[in-house]
């Protein structure tokens, strides 16, 4: 295995890690939150960011990698604060909604790394899918941050 090709897979273990993450967090957000509208919504980016993992993990196992299979201690630790915070907040939509976009966050960062490494490893075949779930991850932010911003308003 070349040392382009054991670059590469790092970063996208690291990836899968990150998707991992928000698979989770979206799952439980969507287990902490009573509005119907909104459970969908994290339910479908649980299901999402499944997907996300399940496609960089083949893209490892094509380059000769071994996939990472789990979520990240960063990732759990987020989730048991989170659960922690809710039974202080009453897992309001306002509160759930900042986590969700708090989780988003990290994601964002993770991509943006990736992004740099393929850029200055010059990773080019891994360039367009990474570039394509970063963009995916960058419309759930905004997406959250708006639910957050109006869930804020109606507060």
């Amino acid at each position: 295995m070349t040392d382009m090709n054991k670059e590469a897979i790092s970063v996208l273990n690291d990836l899968i890690e990150t998707s991992k993450d928000g698979q989770e967090g979206f799952k439980t957000c969507a287990e902490d939150i009573k509005h119907p509208e909104l459970k969908t919504l994290f339910v479908k980016r649980s299901a999402d960011c499944a997907t996300a993992a399940a496609e960089l993990q083949a893209t490892v196992r094509s380059m000769g990698g071994d996939p990472e299979t789990s979520t990240s201690v960063s990732g759990d630790l987020h989730r048991r604060w989170v659960d922690v915070k809710a039974m202080f907040t009453g897992k309001d939509e306002e509160a759930v909604l900042n986590e969700a976009e708090r989780g988003e966050d990290h994601a964002l960062k993770a991509y943006r790394e990736a992004i740099e490494k393929i850029n200055k490893h010059n990773l080019v075949g891994i360039r367009d899918l990474v570039e394509r779930q970063y963009h995916g991850v960058q419309r759930n932010h905004d997406q959250v941050k708006a639910l957050r911003n109006q869930a804020r308003a109606r507060s």
